[in-house]
């Protein structure tokens, strides 16, 4: 966990992160839809966890839900706790201070793909389904397995030793890339990410592509034209088995029973 606290505190801007490419954008448009459409009506109690600097606290807090951001990382929570309106505390996924049944609404945006062992994984989302009241919502991101090849192959960088490490985490889920962040993170396939929400113990689950198929190309191209048509692309496609996959992020949804 040090090592993920010192990767966000002085390798990686992440207030930046979904505004400054088309990726970043697609998945934030994306994940703000599939969250409004299963979010129970305003106020709702919403718990933020892993929710870094607090970009998606933000519109929830001015869409009229009573928000509690928690993440691990301290200058998140500093950064967070500046949104008028947000409460926000450090604290771990795992470990989570709310009492039981207390919350309609957990978002669970981060943890699962920085923690890296499945044990841990599981007790993420046991707390989140701990916390919620019966019929509360538990949406859970996760990073695609595919992402690596795709975004590697749309900067010309996927040569024979890339493709190699890129497919170990087709494979695994773990894997090292000229790239801190992969080495720090845990990439799920759709159906493992749903097996590992059911298993943990959450009813009525449903995976959804966040960016879509078109968001390489889109990246490539920047301009509004194709990052438009790369929305509608995903939204067209959201729940399709065949290549929902191709997305750089997925979302769970599920209900706590």
């Amino acid at each position: 966990m040090a090592d993920l606290v010192a990767f966000y505190t002085d390798n990686f801007v992440e207030y930046a992160r979904l505004t400054d490419s088309v990726h970043g954008r697609l998945e934030f448009v994306r994940t703000q839809e599939l969250l409004r459409r299963h979010l129970p009506p305003a106020p709702a109690k919403v718990l933020d966890v892993g929710g870094a600097t607090g970009i998606h606290s933000g519109w929830l807090v001015e869409d009229g839900h009573d928000v509690t951001l928690v993440d691990v990382v301290p200058a998140h929570v500093e950064a967070a706790a500046k949104i008028a309106g947000l409460n926000a505390r450090v604290g771990d996924a795992r470990e989570l201070e709310e009492t039981d049944g207390s919350v309609d609404a957990v978002v669970m945006l981060g943890p699962l793909y920085h923690l890296l062992e499945r044990k841990d994984r599981l007790a993420a989302i046991t707390e989140g389904l701990r916390v919620l009241r019966p019929g509360g919502l538990l949406a859970a991101a996760a990073v695609s397995r595919y992402a690596p090849i795709l975004d590697l192959s749309r900067r010309g960088l996927l040569s024979d030793e890339t493709a190699a490490q890129a497919g170990r985490i087709v494979a695994t889920g773990r894997g090292v890339l000229p790239d801190d962040f992969v080495e720090l993170a845990y990439l799920h396939s759709p159906d493992g990410l749903a097996e590992e929400m059911v298993t943990a113990g959450c009813a009525e689950v449903e995976v959804y592509g966040l960016e879509g198929p078109a968001w390489p190309a889109a990246d490539n191209s920047g301009d509004p034209e194709s990052e438009a048509s790369a929305l509608r692309a995903a939204r067209l496609v959201e729940r399709d088995p065949a290549i929902r996959a191709a997305s750089a992020h997925l979302l769970a949804v599920g209900r706590a029973r």
